[in-house]
């Protein structure tokens, strides 16, 4: 028995605890122990195909075959399949609780979250459209493909050949001084040179293909929940927008009238310029707060047309702006739950796993590779006689491959996969800490501004009792044209207030369906229920 212990060195100038040596066995017979300082080369050490074949020798070799394939299976030297442990709270900060009667946003999917047709039918086209979704379905069938590509090094390629040729040798050139002419053709069909994966250096490659696959597919994922939320709140902003809009339009058409009613009374002496000019001034002010709104609305179609990645078609400028917009409740439930639910934290984890596969292919680099070729087929000097009797012709050829010194370069190899192993698990604690404060943010975001919607309505009121007040006292001659201006203006600010808080807590409802992996669980469960055959790659769509 032979034992193989690599000890990997401890790094303590990345911020993070040295790890424990990573020992680990591999049993070979007789024991093979590689000299780093020799200057030999690589060892081949190759069969000659000239054995004789014997029905003893034909079942020898097929039996050491068949152990060497079944002990392929048995053995991978990457390390355990294991997570580091949450890097932030079990549970939510306290006043960030929500309730516990709501849904959960990974097993509700947008359409029965988002209600308003029109915005379900611009989140249909955007996901259909849009290129960044686009190009992240387009890296899923590239990591499918190279992950195809991976795996058939785990099979044996067979190929059928032929090939024939004559040559002619001079008289001086061979032992009886005398020219010949003479011939080859073949036609056979080889075995190339197939890998016995004893350590599982080709099995770890194919997971860690797999594994970036799956990453890849899970980031697609993770751009089409971001592209949801991202149309959803472009929505709500132009929604708002249009309100903001009509608010100011109304207000512009009431002093235009302000406008036109004071001028007369100057006309007639009645009122001074100076209240004409307040009035005039009031004007002025709503219709630059109008254009304002105009070229803001154009913007932000603009932005939601790129977004969709198509023609947005008409909008209604009149649509509902109102909580009915998102009905449904959702709980946040636990943190460790984003883990199933995020796909970005799915993604991470892939990655994860791919980088401690590639330390379990830098591993069986240090041991010795087994390769086997061979080819059946026929043999003949001529043509005619190619596939006459006796004209059978066979080679079989294992090649055992020793590493003895390469100057480094496995050991630096190996080096490399755990470096980049410990930047994926920075990267996965990472996208779990970003998780956890997404959705704490909005989570509070949900909570103050609901507050601050109930506090703009009152005041929204209040500031309304104040320019009727005020209007009545000037009608009455007890105020001046001065307080009923301040009052009409304040009005105006308290309804754009409102109209835009409002809108920040519907964003906020938005960012925590997307915090929380939205329908991201309702998606799996589709996808498992419609693959009733096996499928060669992840859904794109």
């Amino acid at each position: 028995m032979g034992l193989i212990t690599l000890a990997s060195k401890e790094r303590t100038d990345r911020g993070h605890q040295p790890r424990p040596p990573i020992a680990w066995a591999a049993t070979v017979s007789p024991p093979l122990q590689p000299d780093p300082i020799s200057p030999n080369p690589v060892r081949n050490v190759t069969m000659p195909p000239a054995f004789p074949l014997f029905p003893e020798f034909r079942l020898r070799t097929a039996s050491l075959t068949l152990s060497a394939v079944v002990l392929a299976g048995c053995m991978s030297l990457a390390p355990a399949p294991d997570t580091p442990p949450l890097p932030v709270p079990e549970v939510w900060p306290g006043h960030l609780e929500s309730s516990t009667e709501g849904a959960h946003a990974g097993e509700l999917a947008w359409q029965a979250y988002f209600t308003d047709p029109l915005l379900q039918r611009l989140i249909e086209t955007a996901l259909e459209n849009n290129r960044d979704l686009r190009l992240a379905a387009l890296r899923v069938e590239e990591a499918s493909a190279a992950f195809r590509i991976q795996r058939s090094d785990r099979f044996p390629a067979v190929g059928v050949g032929a090939q024939g040729g004559r040559a002619r040798v001079p008289g001086d050139l061979n032992m009886s001084g005398r020219s010949q002419v003479g011939g080859e053709y073949r036609a056979e069909v080889g075995l190339s040179t197939w890998e016995l994966d004893l350590w599982g250096r080709v099995r770890n490659l194919e997971d860690a293909a797999l594994q970036r696959w799956l990453a890849s597919d899970a980031a697609r994922q993770a751009v089409h929940l971001a592209l949801i939320a991202q149309v959803a709140d472009g929505y709500l902003g132009l929604r708002e927008i249009d309100e903001r809009v009509a608010i100011a339009r109304q207000t512009v058409a009431t002093r235009e009238e302000s406008y036109r009613i004071f001028r007369r009374r100057v006309e007639v002496g009645s009122t001074s310029k100076l209240d004409l000019t307040q009035v005039q001034t009031l004007l002025n002010q709503a219709q630059a707060l109008l254009t304002q709104l105009e070229q803001a609305r154009a913007t932000q179609l603009h932005a939601l047309a790129l977004l969709v990645g198509a023609d947005p078609g008409p909008l209604p400028t009149k649509a509902p702006f109102d909580e009915t917009t998102v009905l449904a409740e959702l709980r946040a439930g636990l943190p460790s739950e984003l883990l199933v639910s995020r796909p970005d934290i799915i993604s991470a984890e892939h990655q994860l796993r791919a980088s401690n596969a590639h330390i379990g292919a830098a591993r069986a680099a240090f041991l010795p590779r087994i390769a086997l070729t061979g080819s059946f087929g026929t043999a003949s000097s001529d043509l005619n006689g190619l596939f006459d009797s006796g004209s059978r012709a066979w080679t079989f050829m294992p090649t055992l491959s020793l590493p003895i010194f390469d100057g480094g370069r496995r050991r630096a190899n190996l080096e490399l996969s755990e470096v980049r192993r410990d930047i994926a698990v920075a990267g996965y604690e990472k996208t779990i800490q970003t998780a956890f404060r997404e959705v704490a943010d909005a989570l509070s975001a949900k909570h103050w501004l609901a507050e601050q919607l109930t506090i703009q309505r009152a005041n929204l009121e209040a500031q309304s009792e104040r320019a009727r007040l005020a209007k009545l006292r000037y009608d009455n001659g007890s105020a001046a044209f001065l307080e009923v201006l301040d009052a009409q203006r304040d009005l105006l600010g308290a309804q754009q207030q409102l109209v835009q808080a409002r809108r920040a807590l519907l964003s906020s409802q938005v960012a925590l369906y997307a915090a929380l992996g939205g329908g991201t669980l309702a998606a799996a469960g589709e996808a498992q229920g419609a693959a009733s055959t096996p499928a060669s790659t992840p859904s794109t769509r």
